[in-house]
């Protein structure tokens, strides 16, 4: 009996653990996209999740480590999506690139106070001066833009894309490209350049 018990307690204590550190990585990465890394303060997250400073230093030993566990965060819930949209082989693939590419405008593309990428906008902060998340950017784009690759490789072996195209460089031209018109559509608080971005990289680029 008396082990049950404590096996019961220790279910629990990891439980609260789990949910804890989970919390504070939910409410952390809102604030992160809302308001940027120099603005959100480890303050500012633990008086938003409500939870005790000592709490958080149990779980992350620095603002950096935290914003670390963030951007993997974002890469797996953000690989989750690509997966389903551009890994579903039973739709053509130029039609899963530009749906992959709609939802994510759908998603990030409305102006207001967290519009735009997570990636772009931390690549503009940070990148310069914090190696450590600049290492993680560049390994979110890396695979983000094989990604993309590998679908333009499918559509080539299709014949929807001429042999000749080149799915790597073609692939960092559409990011880079997205990318961009995220940054402008935040400086202008206006969707039109997303929608240049949608016709002519799929109604004029990759038009068959």
């Amino acid at each position: 009996m008396y082990n049950q018990v404590d096996d019961q307690s220790i279910i629990r204590a990891m439980a609260t653990t789990s949910t804890t550190r989970e919390h504070l990585l939910e409410v952390g990465l809102r604030q992160l996209r809302a308001t940027g890394y120099t603005a959100t303060g480890v303050k500012e997250v633990l008086d938003l999740a409500q939870v005790p400073k000592g709490s958080f230093y149990h779980y992350f030993p620095s603002k950096e480590s935290f914003v670390g566990e963030l951007f993997e965060r974002y890469a797996r819930e953000e690989g989750e999506r690509a997966q389903r949209l551009l890994g579903d082989t039973f739709v053509p693939p130029l039609k899963r690139l530009r749906t992959y590419f709609e939802e994510l405008i759908s998603v990030y593309g409305q102006p207001g106070e967290s519009a735009g990428c997570l990636i772009g906008a931390m690549s503009l902060e940070i990148a310069d001066h914090i190696p450590r998340l600049q290492a993680q950017l560049q390994s979110m784009y890396t695979g983000w833009q094989d990604g993309i690759a590998d679908v333009l490789r499918q559509a080539i072996r299709q014949g929807d894309l001429p042999k000749s195209t080149k799915p790597g460089p073609l692939a960092e031209f559409i990011l880079n490209s997205y990318e961009g018109a995220l940054v402008r559509m935040k400086a202008e608080q206006n969707s039109s350049p997303l929608k240049n971005f949608l016709h002519f990289i799929f109604d004029v680029l990759l038009k068959k």
